[in-house]
């Protein structure tokens, strides 16, 4: 009684290819097309792995399925076959592609979670901590030779920044700037950033003119 892969074999021997340029054209290891050839079915992976590297085997030298699946149906006894491994190697080397599809699923809505959970944190962080206010000029205790005083700095690009009560643009990067005019002596400038949430900061630089 002819096996399927006897056929297998003899047909690759008819057309002069090596086992080599079949498992690199089929994309199989050499190892499972030699077990395959000579009934060894328990050297392959799984039951499906079997089944599935038989079919493609024999696609590539075009033998007709219909041939060659009967063969290995009939000499292919999956309890028989894999009943000297571990129970729970077989087990692990057939995880139902549900599971394996639901583990993925599950991964995906975790790391869509945590991006959306760490978007909302970084969006709405202003509505548990004060705006933040980076004063560049004039520096504490500065002496200035002009009464023209240049207020420089940075915040949050959603708040809004006043300078002695006076409205100051914000640009998109957070940048604002400012003159005001001081008067000779010890002048104070107060700098309030408030955020949409109503949170404010308040930063204050002394300078004297001279």
């Amino acid at each position: 009684m002819i096996r399927a892969g006897q056929k297998l074999r003899d047909e690759r021997k008819s057309r002069g290819l090596s086992i080599s340029e079949v498992s690199n054209a089929t994309k199989i290891r050499t190892e499972f097309l030699e077990a395959i050839e000579k009934g060894e079915y328990e050297k392959l992976p799984s039951p499906s792995y079997a089944h599935g590297f038989v079919r493609n085997y024999s696609r590539f030298l075009k033998i007709p399925e219909k041939e060659i699946l009967p063969l290995f149906r009939r000499e292919f006894d999956a309890e028989k076959v894999y009943k000297v491994l571990p129970e729970g190697l077989v087990r692990q080397k057939e995880v139902p592609l549900k599971k394996f599809k639901i583990k993925q699923a599950v991964t995906l809505t975790a790391f869509l979670f945590i991006f959306l959970l760490g978007f909302l944190v970084f969006q709405y962080r202003y509505a548990f901590v004060n705006p933040p206010i980076t004063l560049n000029s004039p520096l504490e205790m500065a002496v200035l030779s002009s009464s023209t005083i240049l207020v420089l700095g940075k915040t949050d690009p959603n708040s809004t920044i006043t300078v002695n009560d006076e409205p100051v643009s914000v640009n998109q990067d957070g940048g604002f700037r400012k003159e005001i005019t001081g008067f000779s002596g010890k002048t104070t400038i107060t700098v309030k950033a408030v955020n949409r949430f109503g949170k404010q900061t308040i930063l204050t630089r002394h300078v004297v003119i001279k």
